[in-house]
């Protein structure tokens, strides 16, 4: 009877400490990735100084606030400024909406409308180095 109890108690504690293992890899994985994204590293492993620096801005980076606002990588201005106003008027206040939900669409948009800025300058900024180094 012991013999059994034993065993019972050995092999519950090995399925914990497994179970306990794993939960810890997903956690490092998780943090380590969540580092990543507050960093500003791209998925090819490169760092855009001046992305990272409005994500430090807005606090939000700029795959959360597609998120927010449920449009593409590749969302046009026209498109996020549409789902732009559907959703903040639905979260207005007045309406029985949510202040936070409408104050998380604002800078959602705020830090859609800022990368659009900086891709815009992107290709001005390589025509002009382009542009002085044929001169």
């Amino acid at each position: 009877m012991a013999r059994y109890l034993i065993q019972v108690l050995v092999l519950g504690t090995q399925a914990i400490g497994k179970a306990f293992a794993s939960a810890l890899r997903q956690e490092i994985q998780a943090s380590q990735a969540a580092a990543a994204s507050r960093r500003g590293v791209n998925r090819s492993g490169a760092s855009d100084s001046r992305t990272t620096a409005e994500n430090m801005r807005l606090g939000l980076s700029l795959e959360e606030a597609r998120q927010i606002l449920n449009v593409s990588p590749n969302a046009e201005t026209e498109e996020v400024q549409k789902t732009y106003d559907h959703l903040f008027s639905i979260n207005d206040k007045a309406k029985g909406g949510s202040f936070y939900i409408q104050s998380k669409v604002f800078r959602a948009k705020e830090r859609l409308d800022e990368e659009i800025k900086i891709q815009q300058k992107k290709p001005k900024d390589s025509s002009e180095t382009s542009e002085s180094s044929s001169s």
